[in-house]
């Protein structure tokens, strides 16, 4: 049987301050805020993961204590100031809580016991909305085995960090609980940013010519595209309560292989493949030569930003001409058009939606944005698959319906998960019901697949198998 308790880190003398959030904060707030409270966790940002060999529950503690003096964020909160605007509070001192479960009789950290405990533990603390002007965001969950921490899960409210820094916060807390100090990471990487220096490189002359020409770009994008890309959906009957947006989720094990020879081949980003096939299967069902798409980018172009552990969220608007052309020609067209949407996608998200209302209003013609993207592979470690291995043939299932999202046709989002690339899509049923849903999925993983399968077999492995 396993038993559960609640352990708490005593955190003092850490940086303290308070200033307004972030361009990034300030986005992810605001998104979240928007949402019901049964949908607002999908946008928390968490890994899970087995300590093999497994290491003494006070090491781990540790080196959680020693993590929160390293990155600001994980102690913030986020308080609207009562005038529209929002803040960030760094608590100087505080006490994180620490959920440990603890397996009887275990073999270890690769245990049946220690991984299903893990998985349940990690689904819990996934499952709950943050109240980022109360609490601190990050929740921790340890597996006890045999006397040793073997697993460990890692869940923070998308306002404290994005991907990247997801990454960078693993490789930190991994080190040191390997034994070393935070002055030793930090001689080993370029200086990062906290949050609320950010803000104040935001609101410097740099950081507000920076957020000027990136909104300029985004409005000049803005005006090329088509005003609706998919036909408009039948009006609903009177009185009828809006459907729910239906979740399909697409994971191939033999697209990772596939991508990659592709990405090779055309000398682009990975990313680029699944973005030039998602342009694609975009046009083919709207029926429109084109595509707009909203491209979700974890921006790292600055340097101070590289190794932040914090949230530095924007939009790129992605335009792409002629999207129905020769596959490789679109993923080579992709590729040059994205690094471009990616540059110019740090900004202040509310000034550029003001700006975007008074076009509106003004009757200026303005693309379709209703469509949107976000690769999330290799920025979130993946958590270990429960089923107990990866299945050899690609699978579409159906796991949950969200409430309507008011100004969404699609959003789809790359997973990384291991031995497969997984596909999640969420879709206004009015306009793309499920049948549309799984052709639009099988369909950018056929283009990818016919792709890999034209360029040839490299030398490195065998053939991508549909």
């Amino acid at each position: 049987m396993t038993t559960r308790q609640l352990l708490e880190i005593p955190f003092s003398s850490g940086r303290s301050g308070a200033g307004p959030a972030t361009w990034g904060q300030r986005a992810i707030w605001d998104a979240v805020s928007r949402l019901p409270a049964a949908d607002a966790p999908r946008y928390n940002i968490g890994t899970a993961a087995p300590i093999d060999p497994g290491l003494p529950l006070p090491v781990v503690l540790g080196g959680l204590e020693q993590l929160l003096h390293l990155h600001d964020s994980l102690h913030t909160r986020l308080l609207p100031d009562g005038a529209g605007g929002l803040r960030q509070v760094v608590d100087p001192d505080g006490r994180l809580a620490v959920e440990v479960r603890t397996c009887p009789g275990s073999t270890g950290p690769g245990s049946t016991g220690v991984a299903e405990a893990g998985a349940r533990l990690h689904e819990e603390l996934s499952a709950r909305p943050f109240d980022t002007a109360e609490q601190w965001p990050l929740r921790v969950g340890v597996v006890e085995a045999d006397g040793l921490a073997r697993y460990v899960s890692l869940v923070l409210s998308h306002t404290a960090v994005d991907g990247s820094g997801m990454n960078r916060l693993v490789a930190d807390l991994t080190a040191l609980c390997l034994g070393s100090s935070p002055a030793d990471l930090a001689e080993l990487r370029e200086p990062a940013r906290q949050p609320l220096e950010e803000a104040a490189f935001q609101d410097s002359e740099r950081g507000r010519k920076r957020d000027a020409g990136a909104r300029k770009q985004f409005l000049r994008k803005l005006r090329l595209g088509p005003a609706r890309l998919f036909p408009p959906p039948a009006p609903p009957a009177p009185d009828a309560p809006a459907a729910p947006f239906p979740n399909a989720v697409l994971r191939s094990p033999a697209l990772p292989a596939a991508v990659e020879r592709v990405a090779a081949a055309h000398r682009v980003s990975s990313s680029s493949v699944l973005l030039a096939a998602t342009a694609a299967m975009t046009a083919r069902l709207s029926g429109t030569p084109e595509a707009v798409l909203n491209v979700v980018v974890n921006n790292r172009f600055l340097p101070e930003l590289t190794n932040a552990v914090s949230v530095v969220a924007g939009d790129g608007l992605f335009h792409l001409p002629d999207a129905t052309a020769e596959f490789g020609d679109v993923v080579r067209r992709t590729h040059a058009a994205a690094i471009g949407s990616y540059r110019h996608a740090y900004y202040d998200k509310l000034r550029l939606s003001t700006e975007i209302e008074r076009l509106a209003a003004e009757g200026v013609p303005l693309a379709d944005r209703s469509c949107v993207f976000n690769d999330t592979r290799e920025l979130v470690p993946a958590a270990p698959e429960p089923d107990g291995g990866p299945r050899q043939e690609t699978t579409l299932s159906w796991p949950v319906e969200f409430e309507p999202r008011p100004g969404l046709t699609y959003a789809l989002d790359a997973l990384q998960s291991p031995e497969a690339l997984s596909l999640a899509m969420t879709a206004d049923p009015a306009v793309l019901p499920r049948p549309a849903m799984e052709r639009f999925l099988y369909g950018i993983e056929e283009l990818i697949l016919t792709e890999a399968h034209t360029i040839g077999a490299d030398h490195s492995g065998p053939e991508p198998q549909a």
